[in-house]
């Protein structure tokens, strides 16, 4: 288990949001989603800070989240912030990446950070285009010509934080091996793309994942709706078998099975749950992993 798994298991264990254990510490709530994601590590005083609250040791909290033998690789990074002053639809234009983590944050900016583990002057291989008109925002993010899609999908990692309070809708095109959905709080997010593999933790609102090919998620909170949308294609979806859940099969000639353990099993959900995961498209299958 690495640092941010093992943040987050004590965080709850001790019955902490992220916003109380945030000001426990002093440090924004962004600051805990980005330790429990494992994009970033407290520097020392906090780690000691974190030690003191959950009552244990430094290097208890600290195993396996530090290792000394290995070097760290540098991770280059180029960040576009925005100013949002309304209630905005975003329209984004991502292409391709090795993966693309989407959440909400407390300020009223829109903030998208570009980070490569190879690339060092990543800030003048991608640029990215804003352009506002009336209540909504398109952006893009553009490859120069010396990179090829084969290296932006291995090697390019895009983080986006959407302004909570200024978010109406988001519609987002991409193709990434992993996608991830994070503390996101918004009306509705719709998604157009591939994605290899796909986590939703601690969202609330609607989701929509549009694909021709399968999905691989792993649902750990979500209040609202996910929605599955394919055509002939197979997808998983691994969610806890206490959750709080109903699922609907709204597509043209789609099927949903149950397992459990890796065995068949009955329909887990709940028919009168306000969460709602649901199946749309043609001719597609989705297996309710149950865990």
């Amino acid at each position: 288990m690495d640092f941010g798994q093992k943040l987050k298991e004590i965080r709850k264990n001790e019955g902490l949001s992220q916003e109380q254990l945030a000001e426990k510490i002093g440090v924004s709530r962004q600051a805990i989603t980005k330790w429990e994601t494992g994009r970033g590590l407290p520097d020392i005083e906090n780690m000691m800070i974190l030690a003191e609250i959950f009552k244990t040791t430094l290097d208890e909290l600290v195993s396996q989240a530090m290792p000394q033998s290995t070097p760290k690789t540098p991770v280059y990074h180029s960040e576009t912030s925005f100013d949002i002053d309304r209630q905005t639809h975003f329209d984004m234009q991502i292409g391709a990446a090795h993966s693309l983590t989407v959440c909400t944050g407390e300020d009223e900016k829109l903030h998208i950070d570009l980070a490569s583990e190879s690339m060092e002057n990543i800030g003048s291989l991608f640029k990215v285009k804003l352009d506002q008109n009336r209540g909504k925002l398109d952006v893009e993010c553009i490859k120069k010509d010396g990179v090829s899609r084969y290296e932006s999908a291995d090697a390019l990692s895009v983080i986006i934080t959407l302004p909570k309070a200024l978010t109406v809708h988001c519609e987002m095109a991409a193709s990434v091996k992993e996608l991830r959905m994070t503390n996101l709080t918004l009306d509705c997010l719709e998604y157009d793309g591939d994605a290899q593999s796909v986590t939703v933790t601690d969202c609330c609102g609607s989701i929509e994942l549009t694909s021709r090919t399968s999905y691989d998620i792993t649902v750990d909170g979500i209040r609202g709706s996910l929605d599955i949308n394919q055509w002939k294609a197979d997808s998983i979806v691994h969610i806890p078998g206490d959750a709080d859940f109903s699922v609907r099969n709204k597509g043209r000639g789609c099927r949903v099975f149950y397992q459990r353990n890796g065995e068949s099993t009955e329909n887990g959900g709940r028919e009168d749950s306000e969460n709602i995961l649901s199946l749309s498209g043609v001719h597609s299958e989705l297996i309710v992993d149950l865990q």
